[in-house]
């Protein structure tokens, strides 16, 4: 996987990736071109063992203004229908690559949270925001539905139905005090501490045990669609596999020792 991508920021420090969009004039919107590089990236991270979480950040003060109004929305409404489920299966493609990457991903959110943006924020683990943080499911405002990249399945997991059923017919923006009312936003940040708070929860999670936090994530995802019978079977198993690694072992005799484990990812 590149380390140099063309389409979005990204550093990586103490196995702690940082992506964030680039285009801060324009708060951050997405193109054709970031979001495949952004789908690919996160694809290739599944298999990637020197990244144990990640932040996707704001930039110059803005998450993400969502789809690009004159480089996305005004060619769709020149494509085909065989390009436009092509480019529909894709934005798709880039939350599967979110939630199927085996790495936790807290997005820091500022400012203008909007369109695809949103649903970026909504495919991350959790959500750090400032009381500026604006969240808006506005795809019925460009005269589209708004089961958009996975938003009626998972949105309403997080806020609720009737909350969901209202962001998303009317496209209203959602505010921070709302988000973290509703459990949307884990906190709410000054502007100034945004940054540090993210990583401070991503230092947190990524001294945990990596290959625990990879099941967790998965598990997380794949038990919406479970009975309670199958999900509780899939996590002993997943448990089984967990306690065979060295890091259960180093848990143990850290406990024994009185001492603070220290996880290695194995």
């Amino acid at each position: 996987m590149s380390d140099t991508p063309q389409h979005f920021k990204l550093d990586i420090e103490n196995r702690i990736a940082t992506v964030a969009l680039d285009r801060p004039e324009r708060k951050n919107p997405l193109t054709f071109q970031s979001y495949a590089e952004l789908r690919d990236w996160f694809r290739e991270l599944h298999y990637n063992d020197d990244i144990d979480a990640v932040i996707f950040a704001s930039n110059g003060g803005n998450f993400s203004s969502g789809g690009d109004v004159h480089d996305i929305i005004g060619p769709l409404t020149k494509m085909s229908m065989k390009e436009l489920l092509t480019f529909t299966r894709m934005t798709g493609d880039l939350v599967k690559a979110i939630i199927n990457c085996g790495k936790p991903m807290i997005a820091a959110i500022d400012g203008i949270c909007v369109g695809a943006g949103a649903i970026i924020a909504m495919a991350s683990d959790l959500r750090i925001a400032t009381p500026e943080a604006k969240t808006a499911f506005l795809f019925t405002r460009v005269g589209l539905a708004g089961c958009d990249m996975g938003a009626c399945a998972i949105l309403p997991r997080i806020i609720g139905q009737g909350r969901t059923a209202e962001l998303l017919y009317t496209g209203r923006s959602m505010s921070a005090e709302e988000g973290h009312a509703w459990g949307f936003h884990n906190k709410l940040v000054p502007a100034a501490e945004l940054d540090a708070a993210a990583r401070e929860m991503a230092e947190r999670i990524a001294a945990g045990p990596n290959f625990g936090n990879m099941m967790t994530k998965t598990m997380l995802a794949q038990e919406w669609s479970m009975s309670i019978e199958q999900a509780i079977e899939a996590e002993a198993q997943a448990q089984a596999i967990c306690m065979k690694t060295a890091d259960f072992e180093r848990a143990y005799n850290a406990f024994v020792a009185k001492q603070k484990p220290v996880f290695e990812g194995n």
